[in-house]
């Protein structure tokens, strides 16, 4: 664990620190389950949205590593179905979004928080480029994928709708989406080859960078509105798919699939290995379950990085000397 690892962990607990005193003096409203899902409901509608829509259009797909793209992501999406199937039991007591909220709890890092100063100071300016590729996607399509899974169970819980009625009202779910339509506008903005307006862009610019502090205060804020109580246990779980069971997987597939060894190797696992992202307390939010659960996942697991994280390391550097 470098020196620049530790400081942007003690920055990531300050900042949670002030959402929680912040819920704990009342200075966002006596109700603070109100405050958390309000502050939720405005990065999801619209700090989330403004990044996701200026990331497509920015994006130059003509130079995208597609073979260490798929490297990465093949292994997380199949990590995220088998979770989501294994946890398909627990929709009858935690509603029917819950299957995919531990899905994306299992998968979906903190790869710009954690990952960027990771990535920046373990591997340099190369493998600094190799991750920021993948983050420029990573929400592009975890998020994208975990919102066509909610939304079908969603429209499939309905008791009394035919296979039509329920397939379409995934698709319009799905498509009139605060994740998905962004992107889906932002790909036809890129493709029809438009640009942005200088205006523009700086908008949405600055409305993206809001998320980062948006979130981690909104952790705080959880924190303080849900506790961990009666949550440990799954959190736990949760935090230990993430920061062991994931970098795992992707290590098997990117080295023994894919073919991949040495620095790109070594990035992939990383990202891998980051905690559980704060868009995973989004999702919860914005579905209205295991909102503690969420929440302790990612403090747990941010807690048990240092920790892992030279566990992996370990794991690297030895797979380099052989």
């Amino acid at each position: 664990m470098t020196l620049a690892v530790f400081a942007k962990l003690l920055a990531i607990f300050a900042t949670v620190a002030v959402g929680w005193v912040a819920a704990r003096l009342h200075w966002l409203g006596r109700d603070i389950t109100i405050a958390a899902r309000a502050l939720s409901s405005v990065a999801f509608f619209i700090f989330v949205p403004s990044l996701l829509f200026r990331t497509m259009v920015r994006q130059d797909f003509a130079t995208m590593p597609w073979h260490t793209v798929a490297a990465y992501f093949v292994p997380t999406l199949l990590m995220a179905l088998v979770v989501y199937t294994l946890m398909r039991g627990t929709a009858a007591r935690h509603g029917a979004a819950a299957p995919a909220t531990r899905a994306t709890e299992s998968v979906y890092g903190n790869a710009v928080q954690m990952g960027l100063p990771m990535a920046a100071a373990m591997f340099g300016e190369r493998g600094l480029a190799i991750h920021i590729t993948l983050v420029s996607i990573h929400g592009l399509i975890l998020l994208t994928v975990l919102t066509v899974l909610v939304e079908f169970d969603l429209a499939r819980s309905n008791p009394g709708a035919s296979h039509v009625a329920t397939l379409r009202n995934t698709v319009r779910s799905t498509v009139v989406h605060p994740v998905v339509l962004p992107v889906l506008a932002g790909l036809l903005w890129n493709l029809a080859g438009f640009g942005l307006p200088a205006v523009l862009d700086q908008t949405l610019a600055t409305l993206g960078s809001a998320v980062v502090p948006v979130c981690l205060v909104l952790i705080g804020i959880s924190l303080a509105a849900y506790g961990v109580r009666g949550h440990v246990g799954t959190a736990l779980l949760m935090s230990a798919l993430k920061l062991l069971v994931m970098p795992a997987v992707v290590l098997l597939a990117a080295h023994f699939v894919f073919g991949l060894s040495g620095l790109p190797l070594s990035v992939l696992v990383m990202m891998a290995a980051v905690p559980v992202g704060s868009n995973a307390l989004i999702f919860a939010q914005r579905y209205r379950t295991l909102e503690a659960e969420a929440t302790a996942a990612i403090v747990f697991s941010t807690l048990a990085f240092s920790v892992t994280a030279t566990l992996w390391l370990a794991v690297l550097g030895a797979m380099a000397a052989r």
